[in-house]
């Protein structure tokens, strides 16, 4: 009998160590998920800071390196650029070539303390005459597919495109050098009637070119790339 009842003493308190192991374990599960769990969190916060971080770089590299966005300002490119277009302008492309004719570029004007975009007329080393509507490039008169239209319909009405007066034509008294000094640009308006440009300010210096205006992207149904020459 003794033996009997030390046997079933022995298999309770067998029971009752089996069920403070599992309240114990039950006890700890929940804890580890838990820790588990936040560490997950922490990782993938972390992971969304990195990328942010790096967007944000990205961005500043592509701002102020690569490219930059220029808002147009004044008549002075009509009729193929309006006050309002907002432009991305390519400030690479200069330091791997010199700009050509026919481009249409961004520079600062210190004087104006502001940015003024025109379009390349002639580069380094060009002897640059223009008279009327007509121009000429070492001697040689050259079309301006980019103002066919507003100098025909000049035409129509009986008039020159180009019909403001002595300082519109170049050289003028203003400036009388007719060839375009090694470092600078001569840069105008594709309106001609009514831009300050290097027949007023002078050659453009290459220090001072921002760069090319590449795409317009707004207004959004103006969106494309840009035609030089």
């Amino acid at each position: 009998m003794d033996q009997q009842r030390r046997t079933e003493e022995n298999e309770q308190e067998a029971k009752q160590n089996d069920v403070v192991a599992t309240a114990e374990e039950s006890a700890d599960t929940p804890v580890a998920t838990s820790t588990r769990s936040g560490n997950r969190t922490q990782k993938e916060v972390m992971e969304w800071v990195k990328a942010l971080a790096i967007a944000a770089i990205l961005v500043l590299v592509i701002r102020y390196f690569l490219f930059a966005p220029f808002i147009v300002d004044g008549p002075s490119m009509e009729p193929n650029f309006y006050t309002g277009e907002r432009l991305i302008v390519n400030k690479v492309i200069y330091d791997i070539r010199e700009p050509k004719r026919g481009e249409v570029i961004v520079f600062h004007v210190p004087d104006e303390g502001r940015d003024f975009i025109k379009r390349v007329i002639g580069v380094p080393g060009d002897k640059v005459k223009y008279e009327g509507d007509n121009l000429y490039i070492n001697g040689k008169k050259v079309d301006e597919p980019y103002l066919a239209e507003s100098i025909a319909n000049a035409k129509a009405n009986g008039e020159i495109f180009n019909n403001e007066g002595t300082d519109r034509n170049f050289p003028n008294a203003n400036f009388t050098t007719d060839v375009v000094p090694e470092g600078t640009v001569l840069a105008f308006g594709d309106n001609r009637r009514n831009s300050k440009d290097s027949r007023m300010i002078g050659f453009v210096s290459d220090k001072e070119i921002v760069g090319r205006a590449d795409i317009i992207f707004w207004p959004a149904a103006k969106m494309s790339f840009v035609k030089h020459g």
